[in-house]
């Protein structure tokens, strides 16, 4: 399935509706992607708990410290996942609950605590990452892999105009529409 070009349906629209200046296809765009990964994190929410009796939350804290050898702090945990140390500590406190995670003292600061997946943690995580990656293949199973590139790629570049837009915005560089930030 190729992805149809909207360039005519824009056109018309710009043409018929929009005076010069506006930015009625950015805001489109921005809504189509947020509709997209509002509807994947919907259902991928609705899964977990359906299927494993869990969170979201709890499923990207384990996944967290999957990733680690060594453990992570909460202060690490909450920069990666990008929240509070409030709302780790409330998972945590969940899936120390669970036996799925063990807290010691580091060893460099005894008053710092060392999260890590305890074995019973890296079972059940293995089971709920497999089926994850099965949630999302089957979500994008009507597009093909030459599509999944290209919207890859398109992605890319939309991540790379945010960085730059909000680098600009921070730095106080006008921005590519000519207005200062």
């Amino acid at each position: 399935m190729e992805i149809p070009s909207t360039a005519p349906l824009l056109d018309r629209e710009t043409k018929a509706s929009e005076r010069p200046g506006d930015h009625k296809d950015e805001l489109r765009l921005w809504l189509r992607m947020l509709t997209c990964s509002t509807l994947i994190e919907s259902e991928i929410r609705t899964r977990l708990r359906e299927e494993f009796k869990t969170t979201l939350p709890r499923f990207d804290l384990m996944a967290q410290l999957e990733k680690s050898t060594t453990g992570m702090t909460v202060g690490e945990v909450s920069q990666r996942l990008m929240v509070s140390n409030g709302n780790v500590t409330a998972v945590v406190a969940g899936l120390l609950t669970d036996g799925l995670v063990d807290k010691r003292p580091a060893a460099q600061d005894r008053r710092v605590q060392v999260l890590t997946l305890t074995a019973q943690g890296r079972r059940a995580f293995k089971a709920m990452a497999e089926r994850h990656e099965g949630w999302i293949a089957e979500l994008f199973a009507d597009l093909g892999p030459a599509e999944i590139g290209q919207l890859f790629r398109l992605l890319g570049g939309v991540k790379a105009s945010l960085h730059q837009a909000i680098s600009n915005r921070q730095n106080g560089t006008p921005t590519a529409a000519g207005e200062t930030e």
